[in-house]
């Protein structure tokens, strides 16, 4: 059965007026850096909710809405995160990464110790969902990996907008995720994100990003 139609329609912008909107959005976006040095200052968490909810506007494979977000407080949580996610971290820095792997790293400064999964008011951690319950029965979902990472971009913007500090964490393998927070099996860690405020002694590595040319073609 397929869903009664509304109309749709865009405001009609001069192309100045569209330029002028894209380079403030380009001029936020460019503002945006991955935060290792969070401080403890509260966060709302209307503040948080209203972010995921537009991240929850994102458009997904099917409208399933193929995500869920599980966001953490508690304080024992985050350390019992923090002490899970610093093992798998350590295993990939001593043993499983590569040596280009490594030189690819050493420019931005990271290493196995994450303190600030700890120090962060909030942790979001975005599960993929593979699968779930539909009409009644457990159906699959239509391009997950993709929808999420729509969702995921659509967040990161959102707090970027908002005034909020994001870096997005992905310490390999993340199952550990799915079984401090008892999630069912069918959903699958794809994101940890700490969400907050810099430290006021934060700095961030000074990579400039590719110019536009290096990555855009037009046609064949």
């Amino acid at each position: 059965m397929s869903a009664p139609m509304i109309p749709y329609t865009l405001p009609r912008i001069t192309t100045a007026e569209q330029l002028q909107r894209g380079d403030a959005l380009l001029t936020n976006a460019l503002g945006r850096r991955s935060c290792r040095f969070f401080s403890d200052r509260p966060v709302t968490r209307p503040v948080i909710e209203k972010a995921l909810e537009i991240a929850h506007t994102a458009p997904s494979g099917a409208n399933r809405r193929g995500w869920r977000f599980v966001v953490v407080d508690d304080q024992d949580l985050k350390r019992r995160i923090r002490e899970a996610a610093e093992a798998e971290e350590r295993e990939s820095y001593e043993r499983r990464m590569t040596d280009d792997w490594r030189a690819a790293l050493a420019p931005i400064g990271t290493d196995w110790q994450k303190p600030f999964l700890e120090t962060v008011p909030y942790l979001v951690v975005m599960f993929q969902l593979n699968s779930q319950v539909v009409d009644g029965r457990l159906q699959r979902n239509y391009y997950p990996t993709e929808s999420i990472g729509l969702a995921a971009g659509f967040f990161l913007m959102a707090c970027q907008q908002m005034g909020l500090a994001t870096l997005t964490h992905t310490p390999s393998p993340m199952n550990f995720l799915r079984e401090i927070l008892q999630r069912p099996a069918n959903e699958k860690p794809f994101l940890l994100i700490p969400v907050g405020y810099p430290a006021d002694d934060c700095v961030v590595p000074d990579i400039p990003k590719k110019p536009l040319d290096e990555v855009l073609q037009w046609n064949v």
